[in-house]
């Protein structure tokens, strides 16, 4: 979480918020709102913004009533400028990142996704680690906690597909052992904690000779 201050105004800036509400996942989602919400990760006014976007005053306006009204974006502060007040904006968040909650039914599901051998699965679990964590973040930063998490990122290049299965099955040994040795269902004051581990090829960079 960042505090910007402007003009002796405090606006609180978090590093990341997850949309879960349709109708500002589509304000977001728009390209002209989406740029406007970069260009304001630095407090602006609705006048230099359009500078800097090449788009009417008036209409820039619009996007930003539009976006503040669907908390995407709130006053920083205010400056005098030629005898006329402006309003400095800032986005609340440094990042956003669209729930599939936003999407409802159609949202994809771990329970409706029945291979768990499938790329699909992976993609299953990913929408709900931003489903689920999205919504501890918001509840931990209503009752001014820090949420408590961890994660593991690396990356491993096999030999081949003989040695990535061999990985797969001593890594899973392994978690099943340390699951065994820390679990407890019955710990009075303990709290259930959700593990995921996935893996998928990296992406290919594109070759300079590659062509559309």
């Amino acid at each position: 979480m960042t505090i910007k201050f402007v003009k002796g105004y405090a606006a609180v800036v978090v590093d990341v918020t997850v949309i879960d509400d349709p109708a500002a996942a589509t304000v977001a989602l728009d390209p002209v709102r989406s740029r406007l919400l970069s260009e304001l990760r630095e407090p602006a006014s609705a006048a230099g913004l359009a500078n800097r976007v090449g788009l009417p005053r008036q209409k820039v306006n619009y996007h930003l009533r539009t976006m503040e009204s669907h908390g995407l974006i709130e006053v920083a502060g205010e400056k005098q400028w030629g005898g006329l007040t402006e309003r400095l904006l800032v986005a609340t968040a440094s990042a956003y990142v669209v729930s599939p909650s936003a999407l409802g039914p159609a949202a994809i599901d771990t329970e409706r996704a029945t291979d768990r051998l499938a790329a699909s699965y992976v993609i299953a679990l990913a929408a709900r680690a931003v489903r689920e964590v999205g919504d501890l973040i918001r509840r931990a930063r209503e009752a001014g906690k820090r949420l408590a998490s961890l994660s593991v990122d690396t990356v491993i290049r096999f030999r081949s597909a003989k040695e990535r299965a061999a990985f797969t099955d001593e890594l899973t040994e392994a978690i099943n052992r340390l699951v065994a040795k820390y679990h407890d269902e019955s710990a009075e004051g303990g709290r259930s904690h959700r593990l995921v581990l996935m893996a998928h090829p990296l992406p290919r960079s594109p070759s300079p000779d590659t062509k559309d």
